[in-house]
């Protein structure tokens, strides 16, 4: 039987900017260095990163966690955006976001992000199995 995780998020860009301005570890403890090195390539990297981070709440979101959870906050670099030459987004699952995707038995994913004026917003899509009652 198919099974449908969703998870989609919102970030303001200017809160976004300001947070990472004040803490310059932030965008380190959470990008991946292919992340970080495409943002930065960009005019404007914050709207960029903003979309990316919302891209890996809302896959947490789809995962079945969130920030919230004591210890989830490492996860943010076990979910790398990359991207095809078009700029459609990709989704790889590292880590402990990968074990978690193994053990609701993910085989396919999606990401979409948009950003418009002050917000980017991002959802996730994950098709997993799961085992008939019997």
């Amino acid at each position: 039987m198919i099974q449908i995780h969703q998870g989609i998020d919102i970030v303001d860009i200017t809160k976004f900017k300001k947070v990472a301005s004040r803490n310059k570890q932030f965008v380190p403890e959470i990008f991946t260095q292919r992340e970080q090195e495409y943002c930065l390539s960009r005019k404007d990297p914050y709207v960029h990163f903003a979309g990316r981070f919302a891209a890996k709440e809302a896959c947490m979101k789809a995962l079945g966690w969130g920030l919230s959870v004591t210890g989830s906050d490492h996860m943010l670099r076990d979910i790398e955006i990359d991207q095809q030459p078009s700029g459609q987004p990709l989704l790889f699952l590292n880590g402990w976001a990968l074990k978690i995707g193994q053990k609701k038995r993910i085989y396919q994913h999606t990401v979409s992000i948009s950003h418009s004026g002050h917000a980017a917003v991002a959802m996730v899509i994950l098709l997993g199995t799961k085992d008939k009652k019997k």
